[in-house]
Formats: C-alpha cells, sequence, structure tokens
C-alpha cells in the first residue's frame, strides 16, 4: 500500500497529561494530530497511582515545596525552575478540575456539609500537598483530558501510529534551515510508513523504564522520544539519574505492579522478614525518606540477608481505612493472594522514572527549532538528581501549558518544502523475530546487573562495550529489514541504555539517584553541573 504525506499544524507525539493537555490548549488555533504508538490510554500517566502535588492548603505554602523539591534534588535542581513549575502548579490544577478531573475530597472537619480535597502525603514531603484520585490518580486524569479530547473537532488521534524519526530541513533539502518540519511514522494498521508534516513536533512520549529488566512502567516505555530527538541532535542531560521506586511488588505473577508511595504516606512500615523495621539505620525520616534514599536502604538490605524481597506493612491503619484508602491496589493484591489489611505487602525497587533527558527550557523548546518535548521525555532541571515525589505529573502539566503559549505567541512559519517519502528499497521482512528478542532481553537484564541502582565503573564499562556491539547489530538489522514496531523499540531502548551508561561513566561522584561505589562520595565541583550528550554530526 503507497505511502501518504499527511499535514497538520501540530503534531504530538504521545497520549499522556503533558500531550492531552498541549492539544487541547493549541486545537482553537489550528489542526492537531496526536500519534500514539498503542491505544490512546496506553501511557505512565494512565498508570500513576500516587497523585499530583501541589500547594491547595493554606498549612503549605510554595516555598516550603520549593524546599523539599530542592532537598530532594539533591543539589542539582535548576532554582528557577524549580520556583516558575510549583508557583503556576496550582492554576493549572484549578484548570484540570475544571475540564472534569475529580479528585478525592473529604468531610471538613466541624463543617457539616462542607467538603476539601483530601490530601495525601508521599517520601519527602513536608506538607500534605498531594492531589489523588484514591489509588488511581493517573487514570483519573487520562479519563477527563480523553473525553476533552474527544469533544474537539480539531483533534485527531492516531493509535497504534509508531514515530521512527523526525524529519529536518536542513537534511532534505539546501537550506540554512534546520528545523523540524515533520516526522516518518510507521501505520501499523496499514503496514507503510506515512509522513506527518508539520512545522511543530511535540515529544510527549514518556520515559525508558523498559531498557531495565524490572520496572514500574508499562511495555510502551522504550525511550522513543529521547533516541529519536538524540539521533535529530538535540541535546539530552542528565540520564545517569534513574529514579527506582523502592516499592514494586514482588510475587512471580505480578508484572511491574506499583505499590504506591501514598502507602508509605499514610503510616505503611517497611520490614525485613522477620518483621523488624529497617529504615532507622538509614535515614531519620525513615520510611517518608526520598526515593533514592529508600530504595538503596532496600537495595542494601536484601543484599546483607540474602532475602529476595522486604515488606511493606500497612495493616496496622485497619482494614476500613485500607480499603478506603487504597481499594484498588486492596483487590490487585487481593488476586496474588495478599490481604493488604492483615498481612505485609512483599516489594522490591524497579526502575520508575527517568529524572533526565531532552534538554529544554520551560516552555518546552528544545535545541531544534520547532521541536518541543514535554513531561518526563524533557530535562527541565525540575527534578536534578532526584524526583520528588508527585511532581512529575505537575511538571508535564505546568510545562505543556507552557509549551502551548509560547507556540501561540511565536508561530512558524508553514512548510514549505517538499519531504521525501520512506524508502523502503530491497528490504524484505524480517525472518529472525528471535534476534529481535533476545537483543531486547540481553539489554534490559545488562542493565539491571550492571548500571543498577548500585553501579561501579567497572561494570559500566562492562555495559558500555556490550551495547556498543549490540548497536551494531540492531543497526545492521535495522537497514536490512522492514521496520517494524518490535524493531523500533529495540533500536530506541539500545540508543537510551547507551546513553544512561555514557553519562554514568561521566559523573565522577555520587549523588542522588547515581551512586558509583568507586566515587561513594558527592563531589562539590559537580553540584550544579549536568551531564550533557549531543550526537557528532554526520
Amino acid at each position: 500500500m503507497p505511502s501518504e504525506t499527511r499535514r497538520f499544524d501540530f503534531v504530538v507525539l504521545g497520549s499522556g497529561i503533558a500531550g492531552l493537555t498541549f492539544a487541547l490548549n493549541v486545537a482553537p488555533h489550528g489542526r492537531v494530530a496526536i500519534l500514539t504508538k498503542k491505544n490512546r490510554a496506553d501511557s505512565n500517566t494512565n498508570w500513576a497511582q500516587g497523585g499530583i502535588a501541589s500547594v491547595t492548603s493554606r498549612e503549605d505554602s510554595v516555598e516550603l515545596h520549593v524546599r523539599d523539591t530542592l532537598e530532594a534534588g539533591a543539589g542539582l535542581c535548576n532554582e528557577t525552575a524549580v520556583r516558575t513549575i510549583l508557583s503556576e502548579g496550582p492554576e493549572r490544577i484549578a484548570e484540570l478540575i475544571a475540564l472534569g478531573t475529580q479528585f478525592t475530597e473529604r468531610d471538613i472537619p466541624n463543617s457539616p456539609g462542607s467538603r476539601e480535597l483530601d490530601l495525601t502525603k508521599e517520601g519527602g514531603h513536608s506538607k500534605r500537598r498531594i492531589l489523588h484520585a484514591k489509588d488511581a490518580t493517573g487514570a483519573e486524569i487520562e479519563r477527563a483530558l480523553l473525553a476533552a479530547v474527544a469533544a474537539s473537532p480539531s483533534i485527531t488521534v492516531l493509535e497504534n501510529h509508531f514515530a521512527i524519526d523526525l524529519i529536518l530541513e536542513g537534511r532534505i533539502a539546501a537550506t540554512e534551515h534546520d528545523r523540524v518540519v515533520g516526522v516518518y511514522v510507521l501505520n501499523q494498521p496499514a503496514h507503510r510508513v506515512d509522513v506527518f508534516v508539520a512545522p511543530v513536533v511535540v515529544l510527549a512520549t514518556g520515559g525508558s523504564g523498559k531498557v531495565y529488566l524490572y520496572t514500574t512502567n508499562p511495555d510502551i516505555a522504550t525511550g522513543d522520544g529521547v533516541a529519536m530527538a538524540y539521533r535529530a541532535g538535540a541535546g539530552v542531560a542528565n540520564m545517569e539519574f534513574v529514579q527506582f521506586h523502592p516499592t514494586c511488588l514482588y510475587h512471580p505473577e505480578a508484572k511491574t505492579h506499583l505499590i504506591s508511595e501514598a502507602v508509605r504516606g499514610e503510616g505503611g512500615w517497611l520490614k525485613r522478614r522477620d518483621g523488624e523495621r529497617f529504615m532507622s539505620r538509614y535515614d531519620r525520616r525513615l520510611e517518608l525518606a526520598p526515593r533514592d534514599i529508600v530504595a538503596r536502604a532496600i537495595d542494601s538490605e536484601m543484599k546483607r540477608t540474602g532475602e529476595s524481597c522486604v515488606y511493606l506493612d500497612i495493616s496496622h491503619r485497619g482494614s476500613d481505612f485500607v480499603r478506603h484508602h487504597f481499594p484498588n491496589l486492596y483487590a490487585r493484591c487481593l488476586e496474588f493472594g495478599i490481604d493488604m489489611t492483615r498481612e505485609p505487602i512483599p516489594v522490591v525497587p524497579a526502575a520508575h522514572y527517568q529524572c533526565g533527558g531532552v534538554i529544554t527550557d520551560l516552555s518546552g523548546e528544545t535545541e531544534i527549532p520547532g521541536l518541543y518535548a514535554v513531561g518526563e521525555v524533557a530535562c527541565t532541571g525540575l527534578h536534578g538528581a532526584n524526583r520528588l515525589a508527585s511532581n512529575s505529573l505537575l511538571e508535564a502539566l505546568v510545562c505543556a501549558h507552557r509549551a502551548s503559549e509560547r507556540v501561540l505567541r511565536h508561530p512558524p512559519r508553514p512548510v514549505d518544502v517538499p519531504i521525501p517519502p520512506w524508502v523502503t528499497g530491497d528490504a524484505t521482512d524480517p525472518d529472525e523475530l528471535v534476534v529481535v528478542s533476545h537483543n531486547w532481553d540481553e539489554i534490559r537484564r545488562l542493565m539491571w546487573d550492571y548500571v543498577g541502582i548500585v553501579r561501579t565503573n567497572k561494570r559500566l564499562r562492562r555495559a558500555e562495550k556490550r551495547l556498543g556491539n549490540l548497536q551494531e547489530e540492531i543497526r545492521e538489522f535495522y537497514w536490512n529489514f522492514k521496520v517494524t514496531a518490535d524493531l523500533l523499540e529495540l533500536r530506541n531502548l539500545c540508543t537510551t541504555a547507551q546513553l544512561i551508561v555514557e553519562s554514568a561513566l561521566i559523573r565522577p561522584e555520587s549523588r542522588g539517584l547515581h551512586y558509583n561505589l568507586d566515587h561513594p562520595h558527592p563531589d562539590p565541583a559537580w553540584a550544579q553541573r549536568n551531564t550533557v550528550l549531543r550526537r557528532a554530526p554526520r
């Protein structure tokens, strides 16, 4: 089937909170295409259990939120970015509620008939400031945003459309300009590669948790946006800072199921198999220490005792409390024979969030004109060396709004250069899918073994060497066979893994989420110093 060329004013890659927010804001001013490689609800947003952090209580303040964020970020946050995003958060939250998002409320004490937002607390926060929808906050936000998108006549959502590579004007035409003019996209239902032309392309592709063997992320999180931007020449920063969520359900039949941070926020205790709590050995904040500290503590306890997991216990809060606050989590644990109202939950750390990403300003602009990045795919400076819990959805919401304002204030000139169709040539369909599957598994296992919570230079060098060999194999496969979604994900997965390893080797210290036994202490010279990678021009 011949390829098609489709023209839009805005092309958004990804259908989470960042992509949907941007699309809704610009829709009154032009035609918008939202492309998602699976279904429209497949996003990291939809999997977010805990909530979204923002100051909405009179007992809290933006200054306290800033302080908590800077402390969690271990000296690497951009304070201007932190203050800007957290200050603009409350207004964006109000807009989200006006759009129909239903956050959990509670009765106001001593005020019959009156209700207020039910705010919870998570690790690293000094106040209750987490808005939530029970324990399925992301799903509720996604529901409201998708409903608004469905009502917009200017937005076209195309499922099972996998972006392959960005199209740059300077690479297809004799011009001085090197701006984005579109993207090549694998149209999976039609089994062809189409051209999507637009003067604005927004990366809202989420993170890269599937780089690791164990992750809380959905299967779509393969680092596609970071890899595409890097191949196009955009700068990528701080990829060594991969946040491992301390508590992922440990069960042979449970695939990547997160146990929300809010369980610890509401009083859950971490214990060893013998029932003894252990966080007092690691941090005065106990279970409410930032995630990097808690994850390393669990990792240390598992290695010290030889146990395969630790346990998270909230049964002391009572069955009514647990079922009311965590109805979905309670039901999910019951499916695996675990009654969290009566017994502790077996947990292990798992890769959860990419704190680095494509370098952007606070309005999502990358180093390539016309290319924007918002949400987890971007590196704005908010998270520093360790993300404060529930700041991610807020960043996506605020920066997507700012990106839409920037685009509308400074509209780009239309695309007026011819864009060549995708050339498949004589490539045949892949007949060695086992190679793709094997390489996928090898990357994820070596990243877990060599580039995990605790690292060494020796392990990093081993990972670097093997990933280089895998990259050559994947490159040969990519050029000799027709592209498939599996092959594209493998290509992006390997590139993202290489960026993480290279960034980790550059930083000669331990800071936040990056802990290297050969450099176990932070180096003051590397405070406020980012690790930046750019592809050498060809």
